[in-house]
């Protein structure tokens, strides 16, 4: 790994640091300075020529912040010769904006992507996007990683008797459906509409959760409005508790204490793609730092990434999942 070259803004050094543990290298600096007029400058202070750069960030709050950081820390990779750049984002922030549902609104996700390209990024790795077509918005290659199956070992020695997958909504049932397979149980679902940005209605439940401990599983939480809607269908469906089970923990606005002793909720489960809010000992966070470690390595050494997944996607794993309904449909 003598030619790679690690760099990290400052969304999240931490997870940089771990990542590069396990690669074996050291993270190199990166020199981020504010002028008077509020304009941002990135110096990266490690040589660069012909070496295959490396740039940590996830496009956390302050996302227009680190979003630009971003940016700039790829120019500058582009102007020192780096031979390949990749954008390392554990979180794509933008993913939401993925579609055009109202009039004359910006599709976010397909701007942001072009102006990391048109940045000098040859290619973008990244984890659990919250719609995969978002995939598509790229013009490089991306490796789109999954953390389902570090969750799944989170409860692979837990006693889950009478347990059940649920999904929040069905458009997120297929990945709740792998997740459910890995540990052998069956799944259900809610119907979910959302009316704003932190408010949804979940008018039903897909699926027999009566009598069962529900494993509630979703790519992201940001206020847990979502979280809250579901768990009220739960309890009028018969569940007896729920752990919540996500990849990416933003947990922003009221969502630490609508969550943290919410009596229902038995534990709070997520991985190291964001930063963990403080003042909550009892979230369980779970890394990805050796998945992403690993994708590199075989990007640098142009092995399949796929791979990494054999075992966790449908075609690999045991069928004892049960799904009551058709996702695609």
């Amino acid at each position: 790994m003598n030619d790679v070259v690690v760099f990290s803004g400052s969304a999240h050094p931490a997870l940089a640091d771990r990542i590069c543990s396990h690669l074996g290298v050291t993270r190199s600096p990166v020199d981020i300075k504010r002028f008077s007029n509020d304009c941002l400058q990135a110096q990266l202070l490690a040589n660069c020529r012909q070496r295959d750069v490396y740039i940590v960030q996830p496009l956390v709050p302050p996302t227009q912040e680190h979003l630009m950081e971003l940016l700039l820390m790829i120019d500058a990779a582009r102007g020192a010769s780096a031979a390949q750049i990749t954008a390392v984002m554990p979180h794509y922030a933008y993913a939401r904006s993925d579609k055009k549902d109202a009039s004359r609104i910006s599709l976010g996700g397909r701007l942001v992507a072009d102006m990391i390209s048109t940045a000098g990024c040859h290619r973008v790795l990244t984890m659990a996007l919250h719609a995969p077509q978002v995939h598509g918005f790229f013009s490089t290659p991306v490796d789109h990683l999954t953390a389902i199956g570090v969750l799944a070992d989170h409860y692979r020695d837990n006693d889950l008797t009478n347990s059940i997958v649920v999904s929040p909504d069905l458009g997120n049932a297929k990945v709740a459906t792998q997740f459910a397979r890995l540990l052998g149980l069956p799944v259900a679902a809610g119907s979910k509409q959302r009316v704003a940005d932190d408010r949804v209605v979940i008018d039903s439940i897909v699926g027999d959760v009566s009598g069962r401990r529900a494993i509630i599983l979703d790519d992201e939480i940001a206020t847990g409005g979502s979280m809250l809607e579901l768990m009220d269908r739960l309890k009028d469906a018969g569940a007896t508790e729920a752990a919540i089970v996500c990849t990416h923990g933003l947990f922003a606005g009221k969502a630490v204490e609508r969550l943290r002793d919410h009596p229902f909720v038995t534990e709070v489960v997520t991985t190291d793609t964001v930063p963990a809010p403080p003042g909550w000992p009892e979230l369980k966070v779970r890394s990805v730092s050796a998945l992403f470690a690993e994708a590199i390595s075989r990007i640098h050494h142009g092995r399949s990434v796929s791979s990494l997944f054999e075992g966790v996607d449908p075609t690999h794993a045991p069928p004892q999942a049960r799904l009551p309904f058709d996702p695609q449909t």
